[in-house]
C-alpha cells in the first residue's frame, strides 16, 4: 500500500475499522508517519535535484540569449562599417544562438514545471505529515480507549453476576449462622456462670443463717458462750428448762 493510500486511511480512519482489520492502530499510525517522513525526505532530495537542473537550464537559456544578442550587436557594428559579408557571418551565428535560445527555453520551462510539481508535492507531504502528527495522539488515545472498552465488555460477558451474588448470599448465610452460634454459646456460658454464682451465694447465706441461729441459742441459754448447738438440741420455745 502506497504512503498516500495509507495516509488516506489514517486521515479518514474510523478507529474501530482499524481494529476490525486486526491492525494495531498505534503501530499503524507510527508506521504511516515514519513512511511519510521517508517519502518527504526523498521528495525533498528530488526537489533539490530538480531545482539544480532548473537553475542549470535557466543559465543555459540566459547564456543563449546573451550570445544571440552579442552576435546581433556585432552584425550591427559590421553593417555600420559597411562590411555586409561580415555582418552576415555574425547573423549566421545569431541564428544558431537563437535556436539554442528556443531549445533551452523549452527545456527550462519543462524542468521548471516539473520542479514546481515536485515542490507542491513536498509542501503537500509536509502539510499531511503535520496533520498526521497532530492526530497521532488523539488516534492512539481513541484506540487505547476502544481496547479498554472491548476488554471490559469481554470481561463482563464472561462474568455471571447472578452466580456471584448467589455465592455471596450463601456466604452471608454461613456468617450469620456462625454469629448465631457464637451468641448462643455466649448466652449459655453466661447462664452457667450465673447458676454457679447463685449456688455459692446460697451457701454463704445459709452460713450466715446458721451463725445467727447459734447467737440466738446462746442468748436464750443465759448469754452463755455459744456452743455447738444444733437445731435438734436447742430448747423448744415455752418449755421449762429447770427440772423438779
Amino acid at each position: 500500500m502506497g504512503v498516500f493510500a495509507r495516509l488516506s486511511d489514517l486521515l479518514k480512519s474510523n478507529i474501530n475499522d482499524l481494529i476490525d482489520r486486526a491492525e494495531d492502530p498505534e503501530k499503524m499510525v507510527k508506521q504511516i508517519i515514519a513512511d511519510m517522513q521517508k517519502e518527504l525526505t526523498k521528495a525533498t532530495q528530488n526537489y533539490g535535484k530538480a531545482k539544480a537542473s532548473e537553475r542549470l537550464a535557466e543559465t543555459k537559456y540566459k547564456d543563449a540569449m546573451s550570445v544571440s544578442s552579442d552576435w546581433e550587436n556585432k552584425a550591427k557594428a559590421a553593417l555600420a562599417r559597411g562590411e555586409q559579408d561580415l555582418a552576415k557571418q555574425a547573423l549566421s551565428r545569431k541564428v544558431k544562438a537563437d535556436e539554442d535560445v528556443v531549445n533551452y527555453k523549452q527545456m527550462y520551462e519543462s524542468i521548471s514545471t516539473q520542479t514546481d510539481a515536485i515542490g507542491d508535492q513536498v509542501e503537500l507531504l509536509k502539510s499531511k505529515l503535520e496533520e498526521a502528527k497532530s492526530r497521532q495522539a488523539m488516534l492512539i488515545a481513541r484506540a487505547q480507549m476502544a481496547d479498554t472498552k472491548r476488554q471490559l465488555a469481554a470481561a463482563q460477558g464472561g462474568f455471571d453476576a447472578s452466580s456471584a451474588f448467589d455465592k455471596l448470599n450463601r456466604m452471608e448465610e454461613k456468617v450469620q449462622q456462625k454469629e448465631a452460634e457464637a451468641d448462643a454459646f455466649a448466652e449459655i456460658s453466661g447462664t452457667q456462670q450465673d447458676d454457679l454464682q447463685q449456688t455459692f451465694q446460697q451457701i454463704e447465706n445459709e452460713a450466715k443463717v446458721d451463725q445467727e441461729l447459734q447467737r440466738l441459742i446462746a442468748e436464750m441459754n443465759g448469754n452463755a458462750a455459744p456452743e455447738e448447738i444444733t437445731p435438734e438440741t436447742a430448747p423448744l420455745e415455752g418449755s421449762d428448762t429447770n427440772e423438779g
